[in-house]
């Protein structure tokens, strides 16, 4: 069984971006051997400093409908429920990606 998730990103190496304001998601595919890069999706990011602006939170949700996680440096409670609610599941991993990917994997959360 494999499944995408997407990682928040601002330099492709480290999980260091926070989901509202996340700008490329990196995608990539876990498998029971591995991982492997798919692509980066481009993003508006959701949050600005006043306010976080619910239609840019749809269009990131139709952006990462074919993931089942996102792996960020943070995320606040309510885009956490909101995907929560799409079946994505959010992960706070702020870790070198290659690292991030292993831990979500050895965490068995789709098994």
């Amino acid at each position: 069984m494999s499944y995408r998730v997407a990682v928040a990103s601002t330099d492709g190496k480290y999980v260091n971006d926070h989901f509202g304001g996340a700008k490329p998601f990196l995608i990539f595919e876990i498998s029971s051997t591995g991982y492997q890069y798919l692509e980066l999706r481009p993003n508006v990011p959701s949050c600005n400093p006043e306010h976080a602006d619910e239609s840019r939170h749809s269009k990131t949700l139709e952006l990462l409908a074919d993931c089942r996680a996102v792996i960020v440096a943070r995320i606040g409670p309510g885009a956490e429920q909101i995907l929560a609610s799409r079946g994505i599941q959010a992960v706070t991993i702020p870790d070198f990606i290659d690292e991030a990917l292993k831990k979500l994997s050895q965490m068995n959360l789709f098994h």
